[in-house]
């Protein structure tokens, strides 16, 4: 006789207005096993998990424990049923201490009036050090973004759990950090304890966990055991989506050229990224691709003023680049679009003119200082137009926008400023399916007026279909290149899951 699941999701689906998320999706998870849930990014997995944890309500389904159907109508309420998520996204109190973001969960459930900090302290200090010696009387707000993601696993390894979901636990942390946390995982195993472990790595997945599940699109494809499958048998079901005319072409035969724009060559910050080198040519537009936490956004930083570099050169059209701010680099020509686009692209309570000016003040400023108004929207009224932004008037603040036009908004903000290069970060993050065609076509027309364009995206349909080239990085540094016919869904996800080969392509033709 089976037994029965420790965890069953039960038909699942979870609408977002006409959006579905989830569509009839089921799941289920035994006593003791690791159970790994594999898929591109928006293919349902922290949807699901957000649901399992109380963060999300299904629109449609049951979720079963041992056999019973139970509610989860909030994250407490998953607590109390044994169920613990590790989020991907840090989700911790920046001015409380490691101890108190650690025990927030049982401090609510207290009935005492005071709280014993020393033991609060000690009990913390026990749990904290078998993943690392961090002090639990500090603040979270001080420690490393690896530090913190330390504490918020640490946090549900208090919780004393039957089920524990780890959505990309890895992703910030270092090679020996993810090590101690894998032998802690192989211990609540051995406690019976039931894992969903959430990940893109291969060898994580396949050193780990006892059975893999693939989602694509929002829907079931298929569960495996680990040992019947292969780290391609995997990949190939996760992919498997045709590119639409949601995309412009991409730069002719005719059209290339080997003027380059921008050349990396061995850039390093001693942390996030070492040995990149790779080059940007006229007319095209380089896509870099990566799992979450490979550097990607650290390495447009880099390349920026944003960040730190400690080795390494940038050519901008054959001349060395020295930002050592960003203001330096957007005074080069070389602007960087953030994929926080409320909380660095926009200012959402400025009004759109004001957001578009806000990069290039000085251009627009008389000989005594004073603004001009007239200027500003002057300039404002042309890149709206230019871009198709949907608005009532450029004196609108920028909160009374749609996703798609917010995102327009910032990229006229850089356009402003007659950018050389223009890195974005994740350009199309969170808004629909027209706006995404809209921008895309965008940025093929300002690529074709000889303006550099560089995305970074999670997104393998965009990559695909938007870039000439796909830079992948892997754990800081190039893993490889693809173009041409050699530019699929299932390279990119070999290169960046570390079980494809490195092309040596991209550092060969750095500046």
């Amino acid at each position: 006789m089976a037994s029965v699941p420790v965890l069953e999701i039960r038909n699942v689906s979870k609408h977002f207005g006409v959006i579905k998320a989830l569509t009839d999706v089921s799941f289920g998870l035994e006593k003791g096993e690791v159970h790994a849930l594999c898929g591109e990014n928006g293919a349902g997995k922290s949807t699901l998990m957000n649901i399992i944890a109380g963060v999300l309500q299904p629109s449609e389904g049951e979720i079963r424990i041992n056999g019973k159907p139970v509610k989860v109508p909030s994250p407490s309420a998953a607590q109390s049923l044994g169920l613990g998520l590790v989020h991907q996204e840090i989700a911790l109190c920046p001015d409380a201490t490691v101890s108190e973001n650690m025990f927030m969960a049982a401090t609510n459930r207290r009935r005492m009036p005071f709280m014993n900090y020393r033991r609060l302290e000690r009990d913390a200090q026990v749990v904290m050090n078998r993943l690392a010696p961090i002090d639990v009387r500090r603040k979270v707000g001080d420690l490393s973004i690896s530090s913190q993601q330390l504490v918020e696993i640490a946090k549900a390894l208090t919780l004393e759990c039957r089920v524990l979901i780890f959505d990309e636990p890895t992703a910030a942390l270092t090679e020996s950090e993810a090590q101690v946390l894998f032998g802690i995982i192989r211990d609540l195993k051995a406690q019976g304890i039931s894992i969903i472990y959430i990940s893109h790595r291969m060898a994580e997945i396949f050193s780990l966990c006892d059975r893999v599940t693939v989602f694509r699109d929002g829907r079931y494809v298929s569960t495996q055991k680990v040992a019947d499958v292969t780290p391609d048998d995997v990949v190939r079901s996760m992919v498997g989506r045709e590119i639409t005319q949601l995309y412009p072409e991409k730069q002719a035969l005719a059209e290339r050229t080997p003027e380059t724009i921008l050349g990396v060559r061995d850039l390093g910050d001693s942390g996030r990224f070492r040995d990149v080198s790779f080059v940007l040519r006229k007319g095209e537009i380089l896509g870099i691709g990566g799992l979450i936490g490979s550097g990607r956004t650290e390495i447009a930083e880099g390349i920026c003023g944003l960040r730190p570099v400690t080795q390494g050169e940038v050519h901008l059209h054959g001349k060395r680049l020295r930002a050592r701010s960003y203001a330096q680099a957007v005074k080069a020509g070389v602007v960087y679009l953030s994929e926080d686009r409320k909380g660095s692209g926009v200012f959402l309570d400025l009004s759109i003119a004001q957001n578009i000016a806000v990069l290039d003040l000085t251009s627009l400023t008389g000989p005594l200082g004073l603004l001009n108004r007239k200027a500003e929207a002057d300039r404002a009224r042309d890149l709206v137009l230019r871009l198709g932004v949907r608005m009532g008037g450029i004196d609108m603040p920028v909160s009374s926008l749609s996703g798609g036009n917010q995102q327009k908004v910032a990229i006229a903000k850089q356009l402003a400023v007659n950018p050389k290069v223009i890195l974005m970060d994740e350009p199309t993050r969170g808004i629909d399916v027209g706006a995404k065609s809209e921008i895309h076509r965008l940025l093929r027309d300002l690529a074709r007026s000889g303006i550099g364009i560089v995305v970074i995206s999670s997104e393998l349909p965009e990559l695909l279909g938007l870039c000439d080239r796909v830079l992948v990085i892997r754990e800081g540094r190039v893993a490889g290149e693809v173009e041409g016919e050699a530019m699929t869904e299932e390279a990119i996800m070999r290169l960046a899951s570390g079980i494809g080969h490195r092309n040596s392509k991209a550092s060969e033709h750095a500046a």
